[in-house]
């Protein structure tokens, strides 16, 4: 499981909160902030909203899938990909094009087809957590 600190989209403030929480990877992020009443729950620990929470637990998603690393996270921003949910959002086609497209506006190797399809399917997987 990633470090939560690989998280982009939570501020410095929230993230030593979640800390002192014992929150340290993305998978514990996922774990209690479960349901409804944990995402609650944990907004209210941290002194942040349920949006936040939500907003977290979308790019910890998307932080999961397998084969998945710090690279592939600045690869998919790049894309226009912050969390799971803006995977959801296009077709596999568009979501191979703007990968592609980002990969060689970073200069990196486009990964592959088998790869590209594989994230595009397991965010449908996740699509309700």
């Amino acid at each position: 499981m990633p470090p939560i600190v690989e998280l982009t989209r939570i501020e410095p403030v929230h993230l030593e909160r979640l800390e002192r929480q014992g929150i340290f990877t993305t998978g514990l992020l996922l774990e209690v902030s479960e349901t409804p009443t944990r995402r609650q729950t944990l907004a209210d620990q941290v002194d942040a909203s349920t949006n936040d929470v939500l907003t977290w637990r979308d790019e910890a998603l998307m932080l999961n899938l397998a084969g998945f690393g710090p690279d592939e996270h600045v690869l998919l921003s790049q894309a226009g990909f912050e969390g799971l949910r803006e995977i959801l959002d296009v077709d596999l086609d568009t979501f191979r094009a703007r990968v592609a497209r980002a990969a060689t506006e970073l200069n990196l190797e486009t990964p592959s087809d088998l790869t590209l399809e594989s994230w595009w399917e397991q965010a449908r997987t996740l699509e309700d957590e």
